[in-house]
């Protein structure tokens, strides 16, 4: 069932979007597990995954890895970020796949982080490790849906 909220003017009343009916309001949010089950459909809703696949030289792989763990990326601090991973994908006679994958409370917290402070500090020095990749990262951005 696809379903609308709205919090505005203190009120929270869910609408099923087929039938415009009320399905949950505040008078039986109290109850934990309903509060619980919304809460979790309304965040996830609203998520966004932002990654940069990296094409890594090969045997570039340990230093790659190293510039990552020892870089400060300033994101504890930005509203709305989640968490963030690198992960490893496959070899090949060309690369290693590398992507980097951050969680978001939305879109627009991602977008604003790209225009922020902490985004300048936190790519300060990423032309300094050029030798480790194969042209520039490629950018993928998704937002959540289920």
């Amino acid at each position: 069932m696809d379903i609308n909220y709205n919090f505005s003017n203190k009120k929270f009343f869910l609408l099923n979007k087929k039938t415009s009916k009320c399905i949950f309001n505040k008078r039986n949010f109290m109850r934990q597990s309903c509060r619980d089950l919304i809460v979790q459909s309304v965040l996830k809703s609203s998520m966004f995954i932002a990654m940069n696949r990296f094409k890594i030289v090969l045997g570039k792989e340990q230093d790659f890895e190293k510039v990552w763990r020892e870089r400060d990326t300033h994101l504890n601090s930005v509203e709305g970020f989640k968490e963030f991973h690198l992960i490893k994908g496959e070899s090949n006679k060309e690369f290693s796949l590398y992507a980097s994958h951050s969680i978001w409370n939305s879109k627009q917290d991602f977008i604003n982080w790209t225009k922020s402070e902490a985004f300048k500090l936190a790519h300060k020095n990423a032309g300094q490790h050029r030798d480790l990749y194969l042209g520039a990262p490629n950018f993928e951005g998704f937002e959540v849906v289920i």
